[in-house]
């Protein structure tokens, strides 16, 4: 009798301890897909932002449609990704690119606006900045 009540104690912890193993691997799994999910949608993002603020320097968004509107397109899409997997203060910090984004206005030359495109840039990095730290702590 007491053999089998030790073997049905060592068969419980042991049943136990692998539930909790594999409870512990899938949020593992499933932290490890979040963080790979946010750093693809950061990745999309900031290379539209980027292509997009480097094509608007020189032009409006409205003056050439189908160049423009591609990577406006991939800026909204990796936005949407952003708003369904990250917290508040990396989606505001999104938000404020593309706005800024949109508003921006080729330089043409003028000191005003090449100041308005490194507070562009500035305001890209600081999402950057941010977006990483959500990353790490994923």
């Amino acid at each position: 009798m007491v053999n089998i009540l030790s073997v049905a104690i060592g068969a419980g912890f042991g049943l136990i301890g692998a539930v909790f193993g594999a409870w512990f691997t899938a949020r593992r799994q499933d932290r490890m897909w979040l963080r790979e999910q946010k750093l693809k949608a950061g990745v999309g993002f900031n290379t539209a932002v980027v292509q997009l603020i480097d094509y608007l320097r020189e032009t409006r968004l409205s003056d050439d449609g189908a160049g423009a509107n591609e990577l406006a397109g991939r800026m909204q899409e990796a936005r949407s990704a952003l708003y369904l997997l990250c917290a508040d203060a990396t989606v505001d910090l999104a938000d404020a690119l593309a706005r800024r984004v949109w508003s921006s206005q080729p330089s043409e030359g003028r000191d005003d606006r090449r100041a308005e495109y490194r507070e562009t840039e500035d305001l890209l990095r600081r999402f950057t900045h941010q977006l990483r730290q959500e990353i790490a702590r994923t």
